[in-house]
């Protein structure tokens, strides 16, 4: 069966801004699933919509989260993506996360979340030390969430400490990256087909 794939873009920045180094190693992730026949079907940049803060599905007049989570639920790969800001996964992502939260006590007959039988990813960038903090907080939230996280699901690039040369900013991505990024997609890809052929039981209640 087919896999499909969606991308959310965590960034600080609105679109029509500065370009983004997230979306620039989205591309990267994307063009390593396209040799497993995994297209990103959109690109959703989370600073474009009102999600509203809480911990429910739906937050009321005006929140556009119940559109996104529809649209992440849709398909079979999350790529979660975004910068390290202060140390940290952004606040942007953050926000998501809690969203997500929701999914905890919206499990079918089965005890199963929303994100039963999904896979989900990470794609980091920044100039500052904190890729692997950031990951961890990322992979605990999203496990917690219900999602299912592959081997080698990581995908980073940070630059020099206290410099300031972005991801986008290079003129070839390096090998490591490009490496990383195609065993992730890799592995991704074949769990998820694993996963949507033949989901997660569940339990009797």
């Amino acid at each position: 069966m087919p896999v499909s794939a969606i991308a959310i873009n965590c960034t600080l920045k609105a679109s029509g801004e500065d370009e983004s180094s997230t979306d620039a190693m989205i591309a990267v992730l994307s063009e390593a699933f396209g040799k497993h026949g995994v297209k990103i079907a959109e690109t959703l940049r989370i600073t474009d919509f009102n999600v509203l803060p809480g911990v429910t599905s739906d937050e009321g007049e005006g929140d556009d989260w119940p559109e996104l989570r529809g649209k992440i639920l849709d398909h079979d790969i999350l790529i979660f993506a975004g910068p390290i800001w202060l140390g940290k996964i952004s606040s942007v992502a953050k926000r998501v996360l809690e969203r997500m939260d929701a999914f905890l006590s919206e499990t079918d007959d089965k005890g199963r979340m929303p994100s039963a039988g999904k896979v989900a990813v990470a794609a980091i960038v920044g100039n500052e030390d904190g890729a692997h903090w950031s990951t961890s907080q990322l992979f605990q939230a999203l496990n917690d969430t219900g999602w299912t996280i592959p081997a080698n699901a990581s995908c980073y690039w940070v630059g020099e400490a206290m410099g300031s040369v972005d991801f986008k900013d290079l003129d070839k991505t390096p090998d490591k990256v490009t490496e990383t990024a195609e065993m992730l997609a890799s592995n991704a890809a074949h769990l998820a087909g694993l996963l949507k052929a033949q989901t997660y039981p569940g339990v009797s209640g």
